[in-house]
């Protein structure tokens, strides 16, 4: 008998924006929430009732981290929408998380994205960590691709 998939476990994530692709350790922020507005209404019968009603979308901001490279594509991105051509900076994204074995589990589709942030590491003389940079896209809209169909079901144990 087969058992629910196990939860996903989110090895390396790769972000494509229009040709271009760059990996990432970490990423935070995908998702969506209602502000909720709160409604009061008499009924018929006289009764005070309140309604919470879904207001305005908001969609969160996406921050991905990585290990410093030399790379500077998505510095130049941000560049686009620090000169003022917001518009051409706009572009449809996918951030794709890998398993152990590199393989793709779960792909998120963001519309009209563009960099709001992006921030070199903090860097000290005497330290040996690794050297972080951080990308902050903000989007209007975002789905789901689940790539569970592809991803074979585990039998139960005993």
């Amino acid at each position: 008998m087969a058992r629910e998939v196990d939860p996903l476990v989110g090895f390396q994530f790769s972000l494509d924006v229009n040709g271009m692709t760059g990996y990432f350790t970490e990423v935070s922020g995908i998702g969506s929430e209602n502000a909720v507005v709160t409604h009061k209404v008499v009924t018929p019968e006289g009764k005070e009732v309140t309604l919470q009603i879904p207001g305005r979308i908001e969609w969160g901001e996406v921050t991905l981290k990585r290990g410093l490279t030399t790379n500077l594509e998505f510095w130049d991105w941000r560049e686009m929408v620090v000169t003022g051509t917001v518009a051409e900076a706009r572009q449809d994204c996918t951030i794709t998380m890998y398993d152990r074995e590199y393989a793709p589990v779960v792909v998120w589709n963001l519309i009209n994205a563009w960099p709001s942030k992006i921030s070199g590491p903090q860097i000290a003389a005497d330290s040996n960590d690794f050297t972080v940079e951080e990308l902050t896209i903000v989007h209007e809209g975002l789905y789901r691709d689940d790539m569970a169909d592809s991803i074979p079901a585990q039998e139960a144990p005993g």
